[in-house]
């Protein structure tokens, strides 16, 4: 497995282009794969390509990909980066095993982690009706979806202590769980894709587009098994991978919240 981390170059066209679309840089991504065949399927649970994008400042959005095989991003430098920087010792993009992070993984370790998912559920409208796949819309009903997957990913949210919780956490009077200020965990960054997957048409005519509902979720977590952590990291988190979501990474805490 290999991590890589792209930036790019949201001032050229190429660029507007492909950020202003999922499914473009989707087929983007999937290009830096020459072995890979856009009918290939991972087979379930295998590990599979991952991507992200964060944008953490005006001026910068980065890519990140994980995969099974190593990327050559050349085609994106082209296109949406800074071709006339580039060198063979540096060709705009870093690439790493990924190894080096998921070897490490330890029964109680803690990481900091940022998470950008398509949290659903599944409702049913009138008793006769089949289950529908539905977005979660609110902050507090996003965050339960996660942590209602904490144990199936091999981790858990952690809490904050007592004393640092500006807001208690409780039941509303809708009978929802409010997690208030209890976990170490914010969700940001709500953003309502609609767009086509591709331009064939049906004998009614164009397909409908594709919809989702994303957030980011950033936070702090204890490993508690790693195996099923490394399964999360490789294979993702939730629906809507192929659209930027899914891809689950880790960074270290400062020592005194690791050990705290």
């Amino acid at each position: 497995m290999f991590l890589t981390r792209f930036r790019v170059n949201s001032a050229r066209p190429g660029a507007r282009r492909i950020l202003s679309s999922p499914q473009a840089m989707h087929a983007a991504v999937m290009s830096s794969f020459p072995g890979l065949l856009p009918s290939d399927t991972p087979a379930p649970g295998a590990p599979r390509v991952l991507w992200r994008l964060d944008c953490d400042a005006r001026a910068e959005v980065l890519l990140y990909i994980v995969s099974p095989d190593r990327p050559d991003l050349t085609h994106l430098v082209e296109q949406a980066g800074w071709p006339a920087a580039a060198d063979p010792d540096s060709p705009g993009w870093k690439t790493k095993p990924y190894s080096l992070l998921l070897d490490r993984l330890t029964q109680g370790d803690r990481w900091a982690f940022r998470l950008t998912a398509n949290p659903v559920h599944h409702i049913r409208r009138k008793q006769d009706e089949p289950t529908k796949r539905t977005a979660h819309l609110t902050p507090v009903h996003q965050m339960g979806w996660l942590l209602d997957r904490q144990e199936h990913g091999g981790f858990r949210i952690l809490e904050k202590p007592e004393a640092s919780r500006l807001l208690p956490s409780g039941t509303t009077d809708t009978g929802h769980l409010d997690h208030g200020d209890r976990y170490e965990l914010s969700v940001r960054d709500k953003r309502a894709l609609s767009f086509n997957k591709d331009r064939s048409s049906t004998p009614r005519g164009r397909k409908p587009p594709v919809t989702l509902v994303t957030v980011t979720f950033d936070g702090h977590l204890e490993v508690t098994d790693p195996q099923a952590l490394r399964r999360t990291l490789t294979v993702g988190l939730g629906k809507g991978k192929a659209y930027g979501c899914g891809l689950l990474t880790l960074a270290p805490l400062p020592a005194t919240q690791a050990s705290r």
